[in-house]
């Protein structure tokens, strides 16, 4: 076998950690494709391009929230009206969560996270929102005086779990409680640890409660012990109570608290 050129082209090829053999080996080097200005432009909707852009979306995350303290990250729902009693709940438990010493860390949204964001915001905390790119624009809530925005989705959870340090989760729907079971598997298999999770809403989250016990846990797809995963409130005080409880504002500034993913 030869290259284009007419050289012939090695067996056995090592690229980096890359092992190519036989039909796999690439003619030419990796600064001559770099160099090359000519050729198709592809290229850049390769996976080892896409690679590029998930660690620039880490780097962009990282050093935007690397210096936030201490923080809890509440979720809900985007379709949450402003006149509802869950937006009034909302904006209650920013205000208490800043008033505690925590950061709010939302996804930039509106509905349940705009009144988050705006608890925070109005008591003169740090209001974050961690949005993402959707084919129907959302855009960050005025609220906000933190933004990122990510392509990925699974860069934006890394970031709503490394820099909180427990979740809050109002009523909502697929995105929350996608958030919500991701924090409760990561606490369930250790990846985190004293990580508390607070359901605000008893009458809203009953119903699956009851599913995880009646259904999950008693065909033996989960422990009992996996029900002390997570508390349920209805008050924005006592929410806000049971997330100083298990963390404590003392041992954040000591950098105690969970392990970061």
């Amino acid at each position: 076998m030869a290259s284009p050129e007419g050289a012939p082209v090695p067996e056995e090829q090592r690229l980096g950690p890359v092992l190519r053999r036989q039909e796999q080996v690439q003619a030419g080097t990796t600064d001559q494709r770099l160099l090359d200005s000519e050729g198709p432009s592809e290229w850049v909707h390769t996976d080892p391009w896409r690679v590029m852009r998930i660690q620039s979306e880490f780097v962009e995350g990282f050093g935007a929230l690397a210096e936030l303290g201490p923080a809890v990250s509440v979720f809900g729902s985007a379709r949450t009206p402003r006149d509802a009693k869950e937006y009034d709940a909302g904006v209650r438990l920013g205000r208490a969560l800043v008033e505690a010493g925590f950061a709010v860390i939302t996804g930039g949204g509106p509905g349940a996270m705009e009144a988050a964001n705006k608890g925070a915001n109005e008591a003169g905390g740090t209001s974050v929102g961690l949005g993402i790119e959707l084919p129907f624009e959302q855009g960050m809530n005025e609220y906000v005086n933190l933004g990122v925005d990510f392509r990925y989705f699974f860069v934006r959870k890394t970031c709503f779990v490394k820099y909180a340090r427990g979740f809050v989760v109002l009523p909502g729907g697929l995105g929350t409680l996608d958030e919500l079971f991701e924090a409760l598997t990561l606490v369930q298999t250790r990846k985190v640890t004293r990580f508390p999770i607070v359901l605000f809403g008893t009458a809203y989250w009953s119903g699956l409660v009851d599913w995880l016990r009646d259904t999950l846990i008693a065909e033996g797809k989960a422990s009992m012990h996996d029900l002390e995963l997570f508390h349920l409130s209805d008050d924005v005080d006592e929410a806000v109570a049971l997330v100083t409880k298990e963390v404590g504002i003392q041992g954040l500034s000591e950098g105690a608290g969970s392990e970061r993913p």
